[in-house]
């Protein structure tokens, strides 16, 4: 990369994030409201946009941090959106997403019907960040949500694990230190590359018949790595680097969920591919 290149970085990445949030600030606002914002138990899905959306968090995230952004972006864009807090561990608050993979799978499924229920819809879609991109796959695969769900969209979903640039390599080296994340955060121990959850969701192939995947992957990422680890193989599969759509978005693992836009606009048109419009660093000013 040329020097100038590695100067204009920071300052692109700046941008595009200035962007991002001056016109989402009063959306998130609102969204604090139910009767406004997401989670409005009261919201019925349109003719346009017929199927609820579900906002699954991340590791160490919670159902309203993660999505100050991107819900009332979709709730903007006339969506009915609804957001869960899962894999909790006795008295740790707020940061979710901790617990075993499996048991937060049937969350979802208790949560995805609930939705359902309550707008009457027969579908949803789901949008994922981080674990929350990969963990759907098991309610699809093992807990009947195929036949529940349209799409799963992950924003850098670490379906087939991470290395943390190699950290996960060394925990051998130091006695008891497995043992130790197994026992006390059973959730990451799952998102570890080569973990017994992982091998299990992905022996026989990385997808179900019935619902179409779309990973957007930026790389960039420094916690799910190598970046294109996230990306999936099998039919109804759209793997997409944020950088193909705009090369000067410099977002790494935490930005892709939490304010940008671009990647953001990508998966709408993964909720409505008849009426995708293309995505590009413009985009974060839609």
């Amino acid at each position: 990369m040329l020097p100038w290149r590695r100067l204009l970085r920071p300052l692109a990445a700046l941008a595009l994030a200035v962007a991002a949030l001056a016109p989402t600030t009063t959306a998130a606002t609102a969204a604090a409201a139910p009767s406004s914002g997401w989670n409005n138990w009261s919201c019925k899905p349109s003719a346009a946009h017929p199927r609820p959306v579900v906002l699954v968090h991340g590791t160490f995230g919670n159902s309203v941090d993660n999505w100050l952004g991107l819900a009332p972006y979709l709730v903007h864009r006339g969506y009915c959106v609804y957001s869960l807090d899962y894999g909790q561990l006795p008295n740790v608050p707020f940061f979710h997403g901790l617990g075993p993979i499996d048991r937060s799978a049937g969350q979802l499924d208790v949560f995805v019907d609930k939705v359902l229920a309550a707008t009457g819809a027969a579908e949803t879609d789901i949008i994922g960040h981080s674990q929350g991109g990969m963990m759907p796959r098991h309610y699809l695969k093992f807990l009947g949500g195929a036949a529940k769900v349209n799409a799963l969209i992950g924003l850098a979903p670490d379906n087939h694990g991470t290395t943390l640039l190699g950290f996960t390599k060394l925990l051998p080296f130091f006695p008891g230190a497995e043992d130790l994340i197994t026992t006390a955060t059973p959730g990451l121990a799952d998102q570890i590359a080569g973990s017994a959850f992982l091998n299990n969701l992905n022996a026989g192939g990385d997808t179900v018949p019935g619902v179409t995947y779309t990973v957007i992957a930026t790389q960039y990422d420094e916690v799910v790595t190598p970046y294109r680890s996230q990306f999936l193989n099998g039919p109804n599969v759209r793997n997409v680097v944020l950088q193909d759509l705009c090369p000067v978005d410099f977002s790494e693992h935490v930005a892709i969920g939490l304010i940008d836009r671009i990647a953001w606009h990508e998966a709408v048109n993964a909720l409505d591919p008849a009426h995708a419009e293309r995505t590009t660093c413009g985009s974060v000013f839609d």
